[in-house]
């Protein structure tokens, strides 16, 4: 089992696609730091040897790139960031409605969370 950057990558999948569990990492990212590793892109996660994973593990130390938790923390300050100055963006984090001018009346499930059904008016 490879381990990176406090990450379990999926066994099976090819290098490329694993790195993508990664969080802050994308697809071209990920195809850029085994190329810059020198590591055939068709290699599976359970195939690489111990020389592999430390070229992977030192490219993405030496990489300016935020990963997991400096990523999460910075995302995070953020939001908080915008919730203390009270504007549109953050008053709408604060109530869990879409930020970026969805529309929230329908097809807004995602965001607002399921259902509650109001009960009727008796007659």
């Amino acid at each position: 089992m490879v381990r990176l950057v406090g990450i379990d990558l999926p066994r099976n999948k090819r290098i490329e696609y694993a790195l993508t569990s990664i969080h802050g990492i994308g697809l071209t990212t990920a195809k850029l730091i085994v190329k810059r590793a020198n590591i055939s892109s068709e290699t599976r996660t359970n195939d690489l040897t111990n020389e592999q994973t430390i070229a992977l593990r030192t490219e993405l130390e030496n990489s300016d790139l935020k990963l997991e938790g400096d990523l999460r923390k910075f995302n995070g300050l953020n939001i908080k960031r915008l919730n203390e100055i009270n504007c549109h963006r953050g008053k709408r984090h604060r109530t869990s409605l879409p930020v970026r001018g969805q529309r929230s009346r329908t097809n807004a499930r995602t965001r607002r969370g399921s259902k509650k059904t109001v009960m009727g008016k008796k007659k």
